[in-house]
């Protein structure tokens, strides 16, 4: 019998356990944070050769999430955006609250997996594990923009972002991170069609602005790099209006974290 109505039940048997420092869904950061899965016996020869992958999907059951909603405003990310149906969006409460998260696996240690960025509390049920694969990249996709009320998150979700893209924390990617930080000021949403960027400077000041920004070199022609060692910059350009970003230096990150961007750019708009 093939399953077409609401009243079909399934059963789910979780595989593992979230164990986690975080207590409470409202204190989970965004970015999510470093944690272990602790498998249950009988499914540890199910890790065979998962050491072989560098970041996993992690699917689970959110367990204090409210199940009777169908719409919800991000009020976490930002309060002052409209409201969602919660299959356009990742809300926690949904009618059937199965997470979906994308980790970095840092180790491997008999029927523990050692993870960051995973959002999801202490005691939380793994439902199901799967590898992230290549063929899954989906350059410069269309999203509706989620964009967090406060600075800090943007900056903390850049930084997430820019890690994943660039896969090194250095200068430049601490760099490119602000400096995109300063476009969204200015232009909102960086993944879009219209917005074009030029990047002279480092390979990896334009690895990081092209990763966070999805901009292609063609269809649509969005992304232009001129590699030079004499300066860092970026140059962006939407609807006749121009943002030019000049490092005055490279950071450290102390330095990331402390200096306001006029201490660490000559910006100029247009």
């Amino acid at each position: 019998m093939v399953p077409n109505n609401e009243t079909d039940t399934y059963t789910v048997k979780p595989v593992g356990i979230v164990r986690s420092v975080f207590q409470d869904p409202a204190d989970v950061p965004i970015k999510g944070g470093e944690a272990r899965i602790e498998m249950f016996p009988g499914y540890q020869q199910g890790l065979l050769r998962i050491a072989e992958n560098s970041h996993l999907w992690i699917q689970m059951w959110f367990h204090k999430a409210d199940r009777d909603l169908l719409s919800v405003v991000p009020g976490k990310v930002n309060s002052d955006l409209p409201e969602y149906g919660v299959f356009s969006i990742r809300a926690i409460g949904r009618p059937n609250p199965i997470g979906l998260t994308l980790v970095r696996l840092e180790r491997v240690e008999d029927n523990l997996l050692y993870v960051s960025g995973l959002d999801a509390i202490e005691g939380t049920p793994v439902l199901d594990i799967k590898p992230y694969y290549e063929q899954e990249i989906v350059f410069s996709p269309i999203t509706p923009y989620i964009r967090p009320k406060k600075r800090e998150m943007r900056q903390e979700i850049f930084l997430k972002q820019a890690l994943n893209h660039h896969q090194e924390k250095c200068a430049g990617l601490l760099l490119g991170v602000r400096m995109a930080l300063i476009a969204d000021d200015y232009f909102g949403q960086l993944n879009t069609r219209e917005l074009k960027i030029t990047v002279n400077g480092s390979s990896c000041l334009a690895d990081v602005l092209q990763g966070l920004s999805n901009a292609r070199l063609a269809n649509p022609p969005r992304f232009r790099y001129n590699e030079t060692n004499e300066l860092e910059q970026s140059i962006w350009e939407k609807d006749g209006k121009l943002l030019t970003i000049t490092a005055r230096q490279l950071i450290t990150d102390d330095e990331f974290l402390d200096l306001e961007d006029e201490q660490l750019f000559i910006i100029n708009f247009e």
